[in-house]
């Protein structure tokens, strides 16, 4: 089979679709000029792409042309590549692809990722043929808005490296390893916090993953940072205790794992990462709202964060390449 990925705009977007890749010959991916352009190293075909703004902004002027002129060039793309289906991750960068596939009559399979469906993914939905979400309670809420569409829970597709990180590889060990992580722009407020509490989190040896261009001052045995980290399986496996934000990957990963976790849901858009930290909640992890961020609330949640069960259920790699596989040879 032939198949072409779509997905961008962040990393959140991204990561699922290399999850699934290797599980097929020869795939190609559509994108921007994002990080979907570093992420993907083969057979990458770049389109003109434009952010999808909810707010009132002169730049909303020009997407519908760049969005059109990015529908056409994707359009060429297909035809030359003659996909028997497309996969798309959502983010704005997928829309012109799915457009284009249903225009072509190029069966389309989107999956959302989060409890609310995304803006490009909304309107991917009159292209798409089947719809597949990481939570039940998505599925459950699309069905009754989309009665003739077929919608399937599959869970997550996590990377299956998540599962075989190596803890050794990180030198630093104390009696409890605390990884903290604001996803790959990295999240000042939660840098801060961390920073201030630093004195009062004794007996606990920290790795901090600040972002890029947000490296802090700050110098203690305990206390190790990075900008940036290519192995976080292997950190995910040394840490005892994640602080991080909430988007649906990392609360899924996290949950696969049996992480304890400090989640802090990013506010801003849809208030999609505070759906998802509650649905954390249900499963015992810790959660602390951004509004309630101090230093001492920080403290407080990291040492009373519990222990979780590892939510295997959630890992719908398998099932998403089955349906896949299936749907392009029927």
């Amino acid at each position: 089979m032939k198949i072409v990925f779509t997905g961008g705009g962040t990393a959140g977007h991204v990561t699922p679709n290399l999850a699934l890749m290797p599980y097929f010959d020869e795939p190609h991916y559509i994108g921007g000029d994002g990080i979907e352009k570093t992420l993907i190293t083969k057979n990458y075909h770049q389109i003109t792409t434009a952010k999808l703004r909810r707010s009132l902004s002169p730049k909303n002027l020009a997407t519908p042309f760049r969005v059109m002129r990015g529908t056409r060039e994707a359009k060429k793309l297909l035809r030359e590549i003659k996909p028997d289906i497309v996969f798309s991750k959502g983010g704005f960068v997928a829309y012109p692809v799915v457009a284009a596939a249903g225009k072509l009559g190029i069966p389309v399979i989107i999956h959302e990722s989060d409890m609310s469906m995304g803006l490009a993914n909304r309107m991917s939905v009159k292209h798409a043929d089947t719809i597949l979400t990481t939570f039940e309670q998505t599925a459950d809420e699309l069905r009754k808005k989309y009665p003739n569409k077929k919608i399937i829970h599959t869970g997550a597709p996590i990377r299956p490296e998540v599962f075989r990180g190596d803890p050794t590889t990180i030198p630093h060990r104390g009696p409890r390893n605390l990884l903290v992580m604001g996803g790959s722009q990295g999240a000042t407020a939660i840098n801060t916090a961390l920073v201030t509490a630093l004195p009062n989190l004794d007996g606990y040896q920290i790795l901090h993953i600040t972002g890029r261009g947000k490296s802090t001052t700050i110098t203690d045995d305990k206390y190790t940072q990075m900008e940036y980290m290519n192995n976080i399986p292997d950190a995910l496996a040394w840490a005892d205790i994640v602080v991080a934000r909430a988007g649906s990957n990392t609360v899924c990963e996290l949950l696969a794992l049996g992480k304890s976790a400090v989640l802090i849901p990013y506010h801003a858009g849809r208030g999609d990462q505070i759906q998802n930290a509650e649905f954390a909640r249900t499963h015992g992890a810790a959660i602390l709202l951004q509004p309630d961020l101090t230093p001492e609330t920080l403290i407080t949640a990291i040492k009373s964060a519990p222990t979780i069960t590892p939510v295997k259920s959630l890992n719908g790699r398998a099932r998403i390449v089955e349906i896949i596989t299936n749907y392009s040879t029927r």
